[in-house]
């Protein structure tokens, strides 16, 4: 089933400034908020295609990627993976936009700014690159990457607390990690609700902590971190591993991995969107009298006939044998460009056979209606 267009989702146009799209998802989150529709899954859902909009079109980077590419420009995966996305990621996230119209939501069951009051901490982003050969962009791979990142502590499990020992409830907030203040204003009371600044959002506080990782929950380690890439990506695209990045201290939400596609220069091809481009050269008596020549693609070498009076600049396809499309149909050809070698320095008798070919009628410029066609149109071009 195709996904949905992102701005499509929000109501607003492609030009759309960051406010817009703020106000936009704020209208959409509160119309479908789980505190306005209890037990409504179709709301639910709408709800968070909401959230994965606006996450990937209020960042700057990741909605560039989409302009240009689409879903696609996001590995497929959008901003927390569509229907993978859960409660807990969107409370984290936006929960602040929440919590000024009456949605502090606290006493139901979700976390992270949400319902349980508790705040879900995120890990952060890594972004990484890799170095991808036009055959492997062609095929897909899976590549083996090790990164140095924040994982969860295996002594306390990530808890922070030393051989499972009991943890203080804070006194500031009861346990609840957060703090509701009061305010009186001109049109009256207003209560906010702010994350504990004692607990900072835990609730509790660790008897005695860990001496791995010394009460955080994370410790800095080398992780070797598998990715599939798909075929047809290009040169500095983004893609998102959801969950591979940073975990989060005292559990939470992991941060997303950014793999970022740096595309080595082939030694003969030259890359023009799912094209490829090859130059050619051949000789003059080769381009009068026809020939046969062999022509590299990624598949290998295939043999390419050259037609008797082939002019310089003349464009060959081979259809079917470019790049494919990233995570859709269809594939790119290999033009090949004819250019006609001309020798800088020949020996006498050489000369002597170019001198006898000049007067003859055969060697005389004749252009075709074609290049006529083409002439008018670079003349009208310049007047």
């Amino acid at each position: 089933m195709a996904r949905r267009d992102f701005y499509e989702i929000l109501g607003v146009s492609k030009n759309a400034a960051d406010d817009e799209i703020k106000k936009a998802y704020r209208q959409q989150a509160m119309k479908y908020h789980p505190d306005r529709n209890p037990g409504d899954k179709e709301a639910e859902e709408k709800f968070k295609e909401a959230a994965e909009a606006y996450e990937v079109l209020s960042n700057k980077d990741k909605r560039a990627r989409y302009d240009q590419y689409g879903h696609a420009g996001l590995g497929g995966n959008g901003g927390f993976s569509g229907g993978g996305m859960s409660m807990d990621d969107i409370f984290a996230n936006f929960g602040d936009i929440f919590n000024n119209f009456g949605f502090s939501g606290f006493g139901g069951n979700f976390r992270g700014g949400t319902r349980s009051g508790k705040r879900v901490t995120k890990g952060t982003n890594l972004r990484v690159k890799v170095k991808l050969t036009l055959n492997e962009i062609a095929n897909g791979v899976e590549k083996k990457i090790k990164v140095r990142k924040l994982v969860e502590c295996s002594s306390c499990g990530g808890s922070g607390a030393a051989g499972g020992s009991a943890f203080n409830t804070c006194a500031t907030c009861g346990g609840k990690g957060f703090v509701t203040r009061v305010s009186n204003t001109f049109i009256g009371q207003m209560q906010t609700t702010s994350t504990c600044p004692t607990c900072d959002g835990d609730g509790k506080s660790i008897k005695n902590k860990c001496q791995k990782c010394y009460g955080e929950g994370v410790v800095n380690e080398e992780e070797i971190i598998s990715i599939k890439i798909p075929a047809g990506v290009a040169d500095e695209m983004q893609l998102v591993v959801s969950g591979r990045g940073n975990s989060a201290r005292r559990g939470g939400v992991n941060g997303d991995l950014l793999v970022v596609i740096e595309e080595e220069q082939h030694p003969d091809l030259i890359r023009d969107g799912n094209d490829l481009l090859y130059i050619l050269f051949v000789s003059i008596p080769d381009s009068v009298l026809g020939t046969a020549v062999e022509i590299p693609t990624l598949d290998g070498k295939v043999k390419v006939k050259i037609d008797a009076g082939t002019q310089s600049g003349k464009i060959l396809r081979l259809r079917g044998k470019g790049l494919p499309e990233v995570n859709g149909y269809g594939r790119g050809d290999i033009l090949v460009r004819i250019n006609i070698w001309i020798p800088q320095n020949i020996s006498k008798d050489e000369k002597k056979i170019f001198e006898k070919l000049q007067t003859s009628p055969s060697f005389n410029p004749q252009p075709t209606s074609q290049d006529k066609n083409f002439f008018k149109k670079m003349r009208d071009y310049f007047e």
